[in-house]
């Protein structure tokens, strides 16, 4: 069945976006949902434990985010300026979104004396934008003076240091810094709850994608399938790649913990027992057969998005509606920082 993008629109009550992190991570919570038969079990995410098998393996996404919004101010004017470091292009280059009144080659200033110099018109939204600080200097500066990139639909105050931390997984890799936005199936993990896992013989691998804005970007196309995703960048190490390829030679679960760590299990090839190093722009929307995963673990996603049509191509159409009609009824909280669903 062809569906268009009216297909995946639903009604969710502006009170249930959540506006702030549950806390401990893991009391967040669940929304099992068997992908068969449809049937649905409600409880907390610290209860997934129950769910998981030995032998199962289970992917995380260890990319780290970066604060990438940059505040500052025009040089001439003084007029605020936002930068949104998006993409690094070559030396000090950087893919931005610029939020103010933008005029090409104009200086925008920072603390800590970074400045930016618009360059160049994408014609695509971004803008690139060439700094005064070298690799080392450059990220010391950020790391002081950027915030953390929440999402648009978080109205409150997003200047809040606790972020840092919570806008963060507790698996995340310092050396795999590069994501604009949390990969957020992964924040209601804590490091008690992977313990558990590793014990009950559970394999816990590790991937990385940087996730861009172009996960989260609209689609404006009415024909799903013309869509066209941006890239965003991977890596998977050989010894993952064998441990998958025995997975699915023993026939056991292979359960990605995001639609990132999904897509990038999804883009990879097991054929090729080596590293995988490159940019994916696969889109998953019903008709899709999967090739790698069994089960996701994953948040509630915004009408119309790319995410919706990914979990509705793994669970079916019909019963990701159910399940969302069943969280909107049960009060569930939506989105970065809502509660969970395992698709299993």
């Amino acid at each position: 069945m062809k569906y268009s993008l009216k297909d995946f629109d639903y009604n969710l009550p502006q009170q249930l976006i959540a506006q702030q992190p549950i806390k401990p991570r893991d009391h967040s919570r669940l929304l099992f949902l068997d992908k068969r038969k449809g049937e649905i079990e409600h409880s907390y995410f610290y209860n997934i434990i129950d769910k998981l098998n030995a032998g199962d393996v289970l992917v995380l996404n260890n990319s780290k985010v970066f604060p990438a919004r940059l505040l500052g101010w025009k040089k001439e004017t003084k007029g605020s300026i936002e930068i949104f470091l998006h993409h690094h292009l070559k030396k000090n280059t950087w893919e931005c979104l610029l939020k103010g009144k933008i005029k090409m080659g104009m200086v925008v200033e920072f603390n800590q004396g970074l400045e930016g110099r618009v360059i160049e018109d994408n014609n695509d939204g971004t803008w690139q934008v060439e700094f005064n600080y070298g690799k080392k200097k450059f990220w010391e500066v950020v790391n002081r003076i950027g915030l953390v990139p929440l999402p648009p639909y978080i109205k409150r105050d997003k200047k809040d240091p606790k972020d840092k931390i919570r806008y963060q997984t507790v698996f995340a890799n310092a050396k795999k810094t590069g994501s604009v936005a949390a990969p957020t199936a992964g924040l209601h993990f804590t490091d008690k709850l992977l313990e558990k896992a590793k014990t009950k013989g559970v394999k816990i691998l590790e991937v990385t994608l940087h996730v861009g804005l172009g996960t989260f970007a609209p689609v404006k196309t009415e024909k799903i399938g013309e869509h066209k995703m941006h890239s965003e960048w991977l890596e998977v190490n050989k010894s993952v790649v064998q441990e998958l390829k025995k997975a699915k030679k023993g026939k056991r679960r292979i359960i990605a913990v995001g639609t990132t760590s999904c897509r990038t299990l999804e883009s990879i090839d097991l054929k090729k027992e080596e590293r995988q190093l490159f940019s994916t722009n696969i889109f998953i929307y019903p008709g899709y057969k999967f090739k790698v995963i069994d089960a996701l673990i994953t948040n509630f996603h915004l009408p119309k998005s790319t995410l919706l049509m990914l979990v509705s191509a793994l669970a079916s159409k019909k019963h990701i509606e159910k399940a969302y009609q069943e969280a909107i009824e049960h009060n569930y909280r939506f989105f970065s920082y809502g509660d969970a669903m395992f698709i299993y």
